[in-house]
């Protein structure tokens, strides 16, 4: 038997934070949103970035999903819900119980090997790698940003991977899982100075790179000292603009600067912050990501 009830309700773009608003004070114990047209022609991507406010409340139709601990909590919280003045556009989905789930299975589900290119591949400790892979990178998720599954992400290592040079110094600046530095490691580079303000990526990333077989240097961003060949920041634009004379410093002559965690839409904005120091110039596009690249004159 399931101990958990879920209630989805279908709704406005207009009426999202009220009903969500609504359900937390039922007492919800989870409330997430989801396109309403998901998996059909009319699906609509929402892009934003953690930490700024997010660029719509929900879709024009969305569904509205909360969790309760029994069917007959849910069913009063739909009812309550429905009986408001504003809620004339809400109705109900469904209400439906939430199987029980081996959640370590269903999470390893998830995770399943990355290609980067036909030779370079992540793939999780559980997983065979497939045949065809020549360099492979054990990484599992965990509490730091960085499996390998996201656009910036796979962008970065595949530049890594098509431009390998052993590289004498590299800075990974907000290195997360330190999935970007490992994967400069097995492309031949030394010295990798891995930085992240988390000191949980830290942790990570020391794991990650021991299970690996490589040698990082992860620490604080006090860490990064004098110029790298090599400069790889996969972060977000707005922090990626403000960090641009740091990074821009720390990039040796001749060497490249890799930025991503950048939506298409904000490339103009990093080239003018970048302008006084470097020319960027978008290398690499994939799911509404780029990646941008910049060499600094020898």
């Amino acid at each position: 038997m399931s101990n958990l009830f879920e209630l989805a309700l279908v709704c406005r773009e207009a009426d999202v934070e009220i009903v969500s608003d609504a359900l937390m004070e039922i007492d919800a114990l989870a409330v997430s949103v989801e396109d309403a047209d998901a998996d059909t022609d009319a699906e609509h991507a929402l892009f934003g970035e953690p930490g700024m406010p997010a660029p719509k409340a929900g879709w024009e139709r969305s569904v509205v999903k909360a969790l309760f601990p029994s069917e007959p909590e849910a069913t009063e919280a739909a009812t309550l819900i429905l009986a408001q003045d504003w809620a004339a556009d809400v109705h109900v989905q469904a209400i439906q119980a939430v199987p029980e789930q081996d959640w370590v299975r269903l999470t390893q589900s998830q995770f399943a090997p990355v290609e980067i290119t036909p030779e370079f591949w992540i793939v999780p400790s559980w997983h065979e790698a497939p045949p065809q892979a020549q360099r492979v990178m054990r990484l599992d998720p965990g509490l730091a940003f960085g499996t390998g599954t996201h656009p910036t992400t796979r962008m970065c290592l595949r530049w890594i991977a098509n431009h390998a040079q052993r590289w004498p110094r590299v800075l990974d600046y907000g290195c997360g899982s330190g999935i970007l530095a490992i994967g400069a490691a097995l492309h031949g580079a030394h010295d990798i100075d891995a930085v992240d303000i988390d000191p949980a990526a830290i942790t990570s990333s020391r794991d990650n790179a021991t299970a690996n077989g490589v040698t990082l240097n992860p620490g604080l961003p006090e860490l990064a000292n004098g110029e790298y060949p090599l400069v790889i920041a996969n972060i977000l634009a707005t922090p990626l603009k403000l960090l641009a004379p740091l990074l821009c410093a720390h990039v040796a002559p001749g060497g490249d600067l890799i930025l991503a965690g950048i939506l298409s839409r904000q490339a103009d904005e990093l080239k003018a912050a970048y302008a006084p120091w470097l020319a960027l110039e978008v290398s690499d596009e994939e799911d509404g990501w780029i990646l941008m690249t910049a060499r600094r004159n020898a």
